[in-house]
């Protein structure tokens, strides 16, 4: 079975550069554009439900998505949820500098911590749908604690700057994981079987 990991669509706070962690924000108009993209690109297969992080901004991705897709299957995974950033949630770049200079945020989600949840959550979908693709929309920290934990931390958080609406896909067979394409935008997202 195969999981097509989808980041949410642009907010304000993504255009601004502010750093977005568990604060509730909604798509903006782009947001819902490019998730209504996302959706037509992958109109060509078949999924058999989606899943999404309780976090407005990918319930309204994976609604779009649903609705154009005619998916009737969608379910809220608490385990999707974006990484916590503590403090430093809510600054643009320069005041996350300013405020800490060590690059330490007071009170961010252990990276251990994240890693566990989003890949828990993420063989557990894989275990309930083996013979079927699903989708799953979430977070820019989630994807990249997952590709980083699939990849041997070749790919992923810090290596990683995942687009919005972005694409990556998963293999799970014989109860392993595998990337086999991964931050693939509409404009150059090509299946592979």
């Amino acid at each position: 079975m195969n999981i097509c990991l989808i980041r949410h669509g642009e907010t304000d706070w993504n255009a601004s550069g502010r750093l977005q962690g568990r604060e509730d924000i909604p798509l903006n108009e782009n947001g819902m554009l490019q998730a209504a993209q996302c959706a037509l690109a992958l109109k060509s297969r078949e999924w058999r439900a989606i899943f999404t992080s309780p976090l407005k901004r990918a319930r309204q991705t994976a609604n779009i998505l649903a609705g154009i897709l005619n998916i009737p299957e969608l379910y809220e995974d608490a385990g999707l949820m974006e990484r916590d950033y503590g403090k430093a949630s809510g600054l643009l770049p320069e005041e996350r500098a300013a405020r800490f200079p060590d690059g330490n945020w007071e009170g961010v989600e252990d990276w251990d911590a994240l890693r566990d949840r989003a890949c828990g959550a993420i063989t557990s979908i894989a275990e309930r749908f083996p013979d079927g693709d699903v989708i799953v929309v979430t977070h820019g920290g989630v994807i990249n604690s997952i590709l980083a934990e699939l990849s041997n931390c070749e790919i992923g958080s810090g290596k990683t700057r995942l687009k919005n609406a972005c694409v990556s896909m998963l293999e799970y067979r014989d109860k392993a994981m595998r990337i086999v394409f991964y931050n693939k935008t509409v404009e150059d997202l090509v299946w592979r079987e």
